[in-house]
């Protein structure tokens, strides 16, 4: 008789970290079954996995999603429930029904979209619930849907509107603040909320059936300052500081600040150049000629940075709070600081005329810009001016002070020029990526209403604290380094070659090659971009260039920047209103023992890094670089709301725009000098077909009498300015009243060329597809 196969023998119980890599490197869900079957667990070695997973549960290391599958604690499980947060033409981005991790929740580009399946799924719209299988692709993540659940329960933030509904009957809508929803949603339910009210509601139903219940009255966004309540509510970014966090920053505020354990650098005329509007004062520079022989020509510099490791101390309330929110969020009408006030815009903040702590980072530059050495401080500043860029721009091509400043102001700005000179040159040498991209600026007047929207100049005062604050984040990078210490780096990876593929199919359209084969660095692209130089096509370029490259991020494992063309980056220079800022000076305090004597009465003693911080680098990089993602997407749409506002009183007049983007169903364009971005829908384009050509990203009409493509300016009427949601919608000017009526669709398929087919609706091969209702 053959002899039985031997059995495996079990091999003990596995560690938490063995865990933790199963279920991090497993393809898919991971429930204790599939644990015990990788590490050839059997009889009481599987009674003590059952004990260590529920240990493991209920001390947060992991979490249970559907199906009794495990994954690590703030990740996205294998398998979960999805919320459908967006259709955009035919992409469909969806969110975790439930998000309990660290950060905001990952937004997953869901596959399969639009038509049936494998998993049985037909066309999602927004608000449709799916069990789906995630996976991780490069910096983002996608789903793969494996069955429709039951909608109902998910909320949505709006604004209520009075309008018409069925048969010309006045009904409450809730406008939904998401540009990107599909409808208006008729509210069965206001509560104690009001027309014009900002508001939280639930939905039930599906569709245009859907009704909403409001459940949380937010306040009225049309307030003056008011409009940044919408993104502050539909991304929940924390805006109050609860009791404990403002007790502990009013006892921090106290701290003595003596010139014991510190540099008294009171005596140096160190200033502060700032934007006009700035909030808050985190650094100020200085810098003469060296005068050491063995440096002729080079010279001194100091870069001061508000000492904010001395107030908020590792493990209090003070420091929970500033990681939970990861960054300020800045905004036309107001600013969310990471710390309260009392520090933020108080003690820490760093004001002429008054001593301030300061961590000093001082740098040796040499003749040739170069940074030969850096040595950091504890130190005790008093600035002479807090300077406007624009001030001490004119200052300096003037060679004139103002009249309130000290006599040894102007001396400081000339010397700081000069060594700025130098540094300037170095950095040239070094050519990192030059996206000289226009940032918008919204000027409000005293009562909170928009006075103006204009392009933010940039002047070589800007440049010149960009270029300092760049010495001093390399310094701080390379002095932990040197004594083998945590890093919270600030990485930028080269970009993918996917998306250097699309960039150069998309520069073909400008008959411009593209060489995947060199060596992808800064500097190729820089010349890609001085080869357009005077060209009127250059901001297209530069768009396309910028979306080629991969999103920054912070994290303890080098990776180096590539945009700055840097090998080792952190970022040190902004601790009031960075919480990556703030790891690196307490890194800096332990590597260079830089406590200060002083036992500060209710907080932590230490200033240095606390045990949550040297525990968790990693999973602290993921959540702020999610957080700092939730409020960019924040501002911008804060902008594009005060945008709409701004053109809200110009609609039906005819303003020069910019195609920004192509999509089969039309084509996006933005104001010249303003900004916003509003759909042409391909209905509004004329009465012939039209054919989206992806890879050159055009629209073309089917005898060649017209084409769209991404950087035509042209001209169009404003039919619709939304400050809600901050969309806009265009027409050609000549576009009769319900659009062009739309030749009938071509019978030999929906492809020509390798391009498709386009009907009214903006769907290949004229299929017909539900629009918003607005």
């Amino acid at each position: 008789m053959a002899k039985a196969p031997k059995r495996p023998q079990p091999t003990g119980l596995p560690s938490r970290e063995q865990i933790l890599r199963f279920i991090e490197d497993s393809p898919g869900a991971v429930g204790k079954r599939e644990i015990a079957k990788h590490f050839a667990l059997r009889g009481a070695d599987k009674i003590a996995l059952k004990a260590l997973l529920k240990d493991m549960t209920d001390e947060g290391v992991v979490d249970m999603a559907p199906g009794r599958a495990f994954h690590k604690h703030g990740g996205l499980p294998k398998v979960t429930v999805l919320r459908v947060a967006a259709v955009e033409g035919d992409t469909v981005w969806a969110v975790p029904d439930r998000w309990e991790g660290s950060g905001p929740a990952p937004r997953l580009r869901v596959m399969e979209k639009g038509r049936p399946n494998r998993s049985g799924t037909r066309a999602l719209g927004v608000g449709d619930r799916i069990l789906a299988r995630t996976e991780e692709r490069g910096t983002g993540h996608v789903a793969h849907p494996m069955k429709k659940l039951q909608s109902g329960g998910e909320s949505v933030i709006g604004v209520l509107v009075a309008d018409t509904g069925p048969g010309g009957k006045p009904m409450t809508w809730l406008r939904p603040a998401d540009k990107r929803a599909r409808f208006d949603f008729a509210v069965a339910d206001m509560g104690d909320a009001a027309i014009g009210d900002l508001v939280r509601a639930e939905l039930s139903g599906r569709g245009p059936a859907t009704k909403a219940r409001v459940i949380d009255r937010i306040g009225d966004p049309f307030a003056p300052r008011s409009l940044s309540m919408i993104a502050i509510a539909k991304h929940d970014i924390p805006h109050l500081f609860g009791d404990e966090t403002l007790a502990e920053a009013e006892r921090a505020a106290t701290l003595p600040l003596t010139p014991e354990g510190r540099e008294d650098l009171r005596d140096l005329p160190i200033v502060a150049i700032d934007p006009a509007d700035a909030r808050d004062h985190d650094d100020a520079v200085w810098a003469i000629p060296d005068e050491d022989p063995g440096n002729k020509g080079g010279w001194k510099a100091i870069v001061a940075i508000a000492d904010v490791s001395y107030y908020v101390r590792p493990d209090g309330a003070l420091d929970r709070e500033a990681r939970r929110r990861g960054n300020s969020v800045y905004f036309p009408d107001r600013v969310v600081p990471m710390l309260p006030e009392t520090l933020s815009a108080g003690v820490c903040s760093l004001k002429a005329g008054q001593d301030r702590a300061a961590m000093a980072c001082h740098l040796t530059v040499d003749k040739h810009g170069k940074v030969t050495s850096w040595r950091f401080t504890r130190a005790l500043v008093r600035l002479r001016a807090n300077i406007a860029y624009e001030r001490a721009q004119a200052a300096y091509d003037a060679d004139a002070p103002d009249k309130d400043w000290d006599a040894d102001v102007m001396p400081a700005l000339r010397h700081l020029w000069g060594c700025w000179t130098w540094l300037a040159k170095a950095r040239a040498a070094r050519s990192p990526l030059d996206l000289d991209l226009p940032e918008r600026q919204v000027i409000l007047d005293a009562q909170g209403n928009i006075a103006e929207i204009r392009v933010r100049e940039r002047l070589d005062a800007h440049r010149l604290i960009e270029d300092y604050m760049i010495a001093a984040n390399v310094a701080a990078a390379k002095a932990l380094e040197a004594k083998k210490s945590p890093v919270m780096y600030r990485i930028h990876e080269p970009p993918s070659r996917e998306k250097l593929v699309s960039l150069k199919e998309y520069l073909k359209s400008f008959e411009q090659s593209f060489a995947l084969g060199q060596v992808i660095t800064p500097a190729v692209f820089n010349r890609l971009i001085d080869g357009f130089s005077g060209d009127d096509r250059l901001p297209e370029i530069m768009e396309a260039i910028l979306r080629s490259q991969t999103q920054a991020y912070y994290g303890p494992a080098n990776a180096g920047h590539f945009g700055l063309a840097l090998g080792s980056y952190a970022h040190f220079t902004s601790p009031i209103r960075r919480y990556a800022d703030l790891l690196v000076h307490r890194a800096l305090v332990d590597s260079y023992r830089l406590e200060v004597p002083g036992k500060p009465k209710g907080l932590p003693e230490r200033s240095g890094l606390g045990e949550a911080d040297q525990k968790g680098f990693s999973r602290i990089g993921e959540a702020i670089s999610g957080l700092e993602r939730r409020a960019m997407e924040a501002e911008r749409e804060t902008v594009d709301r005060y945008v709409a506002a701004y053109l809200a009183g110009k609609v039906g007049e005819i303003v020069p725009a910019r195609i920004t983007g192509v999509q089969p169903f039309g084509f996006f364009a933005t104001v010249n000098g303003l900004g916003g971005d509003g759909l042409v829908p391909v209905s509004m384009l004329g009465s012939e077909r039209f054919f989206y050509d992806e890879a050159a990203r055009t629209l073309d009409s089917e005898h060649g009498r017209v084409s769209y493509s991404v950087g035509q300016r042209l001209d169009l009427r404003l039919m619709e300015a939304n400050p809600v949601s901050g969309a806009l919608r265009f027409e050609l000017p000549d576009a009769p009243e319900g659009g062009f009526r739309n030749r009938p669709p071509r019978r030999d398929g929906v492809k020509k060329a390798g391009k498709h087919a386009v009907g009214k609706r903006g769907r290949p091969g004229n299929i017909r597809h539900q629009g918003k209702r607005r």
